[in-house]
């Protein structure tokens, strides 16, 4: 606990120094921006003066520099107005500075960006200057959104990052809880094949003794499922429709006769690559959560097509069905429309479908109150 705790203060200590060191990196960014904008403003009134100087010069006049000046800004784009409005020059526009419609309209642009400067020539007449900001300036002013967009994909990394550790470590630990189950069933199973011995000597009604040997033979299954979560299970080329109609026969035998079931497969055998015992625990799955949204009294089927490359097996019920934004939430751990259950069914399954077999499995169609139809999907063996 006390280390969990310290890992949290960490993660915490982390967390706020990266938020405050973007923060900080931002605030001088903005800072370094606005002095920027200023220097460019300073340039522009230096511009100013010096078209002034130009303007009211006489043949006594020193126009070097004010000339250097007017000539040496090659980045701030500008425009050069009359008092009325009226277009005298421009420069850093070339681009546009042919089309006098094009022209306007950047000159409404700029005047959102900057205010003017006024260029005195004489008490009562003078001219306008207006500037835009110039393409370094442009460029800083995303910056900021840069760097934000580096930081989120950062923070995405990290989260991903952290949170496929921790599914890896809730793997580990899901899978050796697993294996250690099915090691604990080992035992008392092994008594229980002793007693079927035993019971066999007394005589006991065969009927009662083939019951107990399936329950049995099915705890030896259930034991060699658990011990398989965590590895890599072997496939086998495998007929899907008989182990398909095996798993469902069973389930059929031990299930409320309230529940009407169909089952219908082709007659050939459909061979795919599969390894038998997690079948049958998939078709187990689909088939109790089917009986649990119908609540033990419907109508359930399942039904094997043959494609040109797949093999389909569809679960149809006729439950309380799953609104369509849940379609991908139901094969989420955790998730489950019960009150009891922990809602590992249809993630296991479709772990078990995807991972292992290198299938597919989805939600075909629910309506709610109807029922729902699932599908999977295996590539097909010749």
């Amino acid at each position: 606990m006390q280390f969990s705790e310290k890992r949290n203060l960490t993660r915490w200590i982390i967390i706020i120094s990266s938020f405050l060191i973007a923060s900080l990196i931002l605030w001088n960014t903005y800072i370094f921006f606005q002095t920027f904008k200023e220097e460019e403003r300073n340039k522009m009134e230096l511009w100013a003066t010096a078209q002034q100087s130009l303007t009211n010069a006489n043949e006594f006049s020193d126009i070097e520099l004010p000339l250097f000046i007017l000539q040496n800004n090659k980045s701030i784009p500008l425009i050069l107005t009359d008092s009325k409005g009226k277009i005298l020059s421009s420069a850093n526009v070339e681009t546009i500075e042919k089309d006098s419609l094009k022209l306007k309209e950047f000159l409404l642009d700029i005047k959102k960006q900057n205010a003017p400067i006024k260029v005195q020539l004489s008490n009562d007449k003078y001219q306008l200057l207006y500037y835009g900001d110039s393409a370094i300036l442009n460029k800083l002013k995303y910056y900021p959104i840069a760097l934000l967009l580096v930081a989120f994909l950062f923070g995405g990394v990290v989260y991903n990052f952290y949170r496929a550790t921790k599914m890896a470590t809730q793997n580990k630990l899901w899978a050796g809880m697993a294996k250690e189950t099915a090691h604990q069933i080992g035992t008392p199973l092994s008594s229980l094949i002793g007693w079927l011995e035993l019971l066999k000597l007394e005589n006991i009604d065969e009927s009662t003794i083939e019951e107990i040997q399936k329950d049995i033979n099915r705890l030896q299954t259930i034991t060699d499922r658990f011990s398989k979560i965590g590895s890599e299970p072997i496939l086998e080329k495998r007929d899907i429709v008989e182990e398909t109609k095996s798993s469902f026969e069973y389930l059929q035998a031990r299930t409320s006769k309230q529940v009407s079931f169909d089952f219908r497969a082709p007659s050939k055998p459909l061979y795919v690559s599969l390894n038998p015992t997690l079948h049958s625990w998939t078709i187990e799955n689909l088939v109790k959560n089917s009986i649990d949204a119908m609540k033990g009294k419907g109508k359930l089927s399942i039904e094997i097509v043959e494609g040109d490359s797949f093999i389909y097996i569809t679960v149809t019920d006729s439950g309380s069905g799953i609104p369509k934004n849940k379609f991908k939430t139901v094969f989420e751990p955790g998730y489950t429309s019960k009150k009891r259950g922990w809602g590992l069914g249809l993630s296991l399954t479709k772990r078990i479908v995807q991972e292992y077999h290198k299938g597919r499995i989805r939600v075909v169609n629910s309506e709610i109150g109807k029922g729902t139809t699932m599908q999977i999907s295996f590539k097909k063996e010749s």
